[in-house]
């Protein structure tokens, strides 16, 4: 067969085994000459399987390498050496400079013309798809396939800075998820039109081959002729793009692409939902495109990819509140953390619906908090940091964090991430990052987020309570029972004639009324950037005194909006000098000593908040007793940068009485019964209260454990359930109602106080589904779900006289 009507047929080619036949029918199956080991190794099998471990990022790293074609063909454009000092040294610098619009590519028409530099096009059968990935950047020459596609451990983009490839490894991933017989074409034509276009096919070396031949293991390999990759004169081919033919850049196409379930269906919408949340803020815009010959009914075939980020941002109906911190410390570098809070309740629909959606559109991953960089995932955490290391178990199913390490230590990059770039390591540094992580977020405005979701679940349960001690004072408990619910609550033994005593009353402490605040008038952009307090004045400047070892905020009125520093349509930036004054200017006065400056204050800045910025500062081990720097706050601003000095001075530590920490923690009391009902009322809780702190609470609902703080504080129990409406229907008294409620209430709180006391005391670990698609469950979710089975009616129903005059 001629090569090129080899290359048009592969291309053409909808799956693997369409691949296979080609092979097969040419002979080329079988025949050694034509193949020779990708990497130029054989041993290269396990650098290329122990890649990714997921599809989708696997497939991210396509998409990287496109953004990264297209920028290098920039520079070359541009007459610049992309190794040289002249080249960009950022992904960002290379976006400014040559991408000026880059910030408003989601406004307009402008936003799909870019977008067209860069498509994943669909093809084959809907079960059985396969991915094409173009980009209309650099291109390679055939010559230099072997040093460029087909290379592995070379590292030859690692002296090039405004790339996100550095090992070499990129384009290896996705060949695992090839189908079984792990088929890409790789096709590439240089930008400058000087040369043919180069096309090879990478394999798996069939294993019964190789088993066949007595070898011990299987290799990867690509297709050759004379030791030569293939090259055919094109100028231009239809390939399915939108909007364009190819003439030059690269294609690469994975036959039989194993997507995972949730994203095998129409790409421009459930693949695309994946990408964004696995490409946060991608440096270039890029397509999804499907075809109505696979889905007929689809009216969006092609859809634009931005980013998770701008889905978050447009998102104002779901998105309750939203804002970021960047964090400076001389230990780890800069760290940019970006907060994202969902409302319990959105777009006119319920809890349960609300929840549903939120982790359809944003966690279809299961990433709660992503680690990135230069806007690429390279790691994240479940939901788990948020239960367990914030113990904000309310937030679990409503919070994404996005934590960008672009600008972190390369040292500590490097101890962070793995090579593949999908997973985080284990070890000191990435204990630390999750340390410093929770700090920053314990002492942000995600507290009082979390403080606002908890009050709505307080109740004065006087009646309640009464209850529960009419229902565990005469309560038989055996030994054995006792000593399970000690292991986790504080079980006292009341003494004879003490339990009508009424407990001393607290003395009321007098309210003060709120302080009247002034309405906040925000602005698109400053015209206002004042420091707030001060200790004293020195030449003019304000002074704030800083203990030795202690840490302190500065906080900053300014006239800007919230979102200011996080919008993508043309945000701000504060940025922060920190430098000792020149001998002229200590005490304010001269210009400050470039030379001096260095890592002497770590800082922590925050997003605008109703006319407030605020900056945690604290000394580092350089900073001694009597040293003063000056810190130099620039807000930007189109109207001209506003720029603020300070002076820190480091004073004799804060003298603090010892703090007595108890030998063993006590345990916590038990439970707090707290009653509610469909509308509320005298001593219950309404399912609308509820609800507001994401919980759901319904008809359907038996009872909800509350945990704060990993200890089972409260339990919901729902008295307009479903489950006692139906057992009271044939009830012929109000007093029968009123003992089968009470009888209700009782075996529901403390079946539950059980459940939960023995499965924590057991240390369980709780899972639910089978494999890669099942997800762990935390034990209130397990003993609620138990309950709004069958469990309840099952206690309710359940009498063991009656079983024993049945055997009897």
């Amino acid at each position: 067969m001629p090569t090129r009507e080899l290359f048009m047929r592969l291309l053409a080619a909808g799956t693997e085994d369409e691949v296979q036949g080609i092979l097969d029918a040419e002979g080329l199956t079988i025949d050694p000459t034509k193949w020779t080991p990708y990497g130029d190794n054989e041993s290269f099998y396990g650098v290329v399987e122990n890649q990714q471990a997921h599809p989708v990022p696997a497939l991210v790293e396509k998409i990287t390498n496109g953004i990264d074609a297209i920028l290098e063909k920039k520079v070359l454009q541009a007459g610049l050496d992309i190794r040289s000092i002249e080249a960009p040294r950022s992904v960002r610098e290379a976006l400014d400079r040559y991408f000026p619009d880059h910030r408003n590519w989601d406004l307009g028409d402008a936003r799909r013309r870019q977008a067209r530099d860069l498509q994943i096009v669909a093809s084959g059968p809907r079960r059985d798809t396969s991915l094409l990935v173009y980009d209309d950047g650099v291109g390679q020459a055939p010559e230099d396939f072997s040093r460029t596609f087909l290379s592995l451990l070379r590292g030859n983009k690692n002296d090039v800075h405004f790339v996100q490839g550095k090992y070499n490894m990129g384009g290896a991933g996705a060949i695992a998820f090839c189908g079984d017989r792990r088929f890409q074409l790789v096709a590439s034509k240089r930008y400058d039109d000087k040369h043919p276009l180069g096309f090879t096919l990478l394999r798996r070396h069939p294993p019964e081959l190789a088993e066949a031949a007595n070898r011990k293991n299987t290799w990867y390999e690509y297709l050759v002729f004379d030791g030569e990759v293939p090259a055919v004169d094109i100028d231009e081919l239809d390939i399915g793009l939108e909007g364009r033919t190819f003439r030059t850049g690269s294609i690469l196409k994975m036959y039989s692409y194993r997507l995972p379930e949730g994203a095998r269906s129409i790409i421009s919408r459930d693949l695309n939902l994946s990408l964004n949340e696995f490409l946060f803020e991608p440096a270039l815009p890029f397509l999804t495109v499907d075809n109505n010959e696979r889905y007929p009914d689809n009216r969006a075939p092609v859809t634009p990819v931005y980013g998770l980020k701008r889905r978050l941002e447009a998102d104002t109906e779901t998105v309750e509140a939203h804002f970021s911190e960047v964090s400076r410390t001389a230990k780890l570098g800069e760290l940019g953390v970006t907060v994202y809070v969902f409302k319990a309740r959105s777009r006119g629909q319920g809890v349960k619906e609300t929840k549903q959606y939120v982790q359809r559109e944003y966690f279809k991953n299961g990433m709660t908090v992503l680690f990135s960089l230069n806007g690429q995932v390279h790691g994240s955490y479940t939901s788990e940091f948020v239960t367990r290391t914030l113990k904000m178990p309310l937030l679990k199913d409503y919070l994404l964090v996005h934590v960008d390490c672009s600008n972190l230590h390369l040292a500590v990059r490097n101890e962070l991430f793995m090579a593949s770039r999908d997973r985080l390591k284990s070890g000191d540094k990435a204990d630390t990052i999750r340390k410093h992580l929770r700090d920053m977020l314990l002492a942000s405005e995600l507290r009082e987020i979390s403080k606002r979701r908890k009050s709505s679940l307080g109740v004065d349960s006087g009646d309640a309570g009464q209850m529960l001690r009419d229902l565990t004072r005469n309560m038989p408990m055996n030994d054995a029972l006792t000593k399970i619910l000690r292991q986790t609550f504080n079980i006292s033994v009341e003494k004879p004639g003490t339990a009508d005593k009424k407990p001393r009353e607290e003395p009321q402490r007098q309210k003060r009324e709120p302080r009247e605040v002034p309405p906040f008038h925000p602005q698109r952009y400053p015209s206002a950037f004042k420091a707030k307090g001060g200790d004293a004045q020195e030449g003019g400047l304000k002074l704030y005194r800083l203990p030795a070892g202690g840490s302190r905020t500065i906080a900053f009125a300014t006239d800007v909006e919230n979102d200011f520093f996080d919008r993508t349509d043309d945000p701000g930036d504060l940025s922060l000098a920190i430098m000792r004054p020149s001998a002229s200017g200590r005490g304010g006065g001269g210009k400050p000593d470039p030379s001096a400056e260095g890592d002497l204050l770590d800082v922590v800045r925050t997003s605008p908040l109703e006319g407030t910025i605020k900056v945690g500062i604290r000394a580092t081990v350089e900073m001694k007793v009597g040293d003063t720097v000056e810190l130099v706050a620039t807000l930007t601003s189109p109207q001209g940068d506003l720029t603020e000095t300070v002076l820190v001075r480091i004073t004799d530590p804060e003298r603090l009485p010892p703090r007595k920490e108890p030998d063993v923690e006590p345990p916590l009391g038990i439970p707090e019964l707290v009653l509610c009902s469909r509308d509320g009322g005298a001593g219950l809780k309404s399912w609308d209260e509820i609800n507001e702190a994401g919980i759901e609470m319904n008809h359907d609902v038996v009872v909800y454990p509350f945990v704060d703080d990993d200890k089972l504080a409260r339990i919901y129990v729902n008295v307009d359930s479903r489950v006692l409406k139906d057992f009271n229907s044939g009830a012929r008294s109000s007093e029968a109602i009123e003992l089968a409620e009470r009888r209700y209430i009782s075996a529901v709180y403390f079946h539950t106080l059980f459940l939960f006391a023995t499965t924590k005391s057991r240390k369980y670990d709780l899972r639910r589904g089978e494999g890669a698609e099942g997800e762990d469950v935390d034990v209130a979710d397990y003993v609620s779900d138990v309950f709004n089975s069958s469990y309840a009616q099952f206690l309710l129903n359940f009498d063991t006289a009656d079983l024993i005059d049945a055997v009897g």
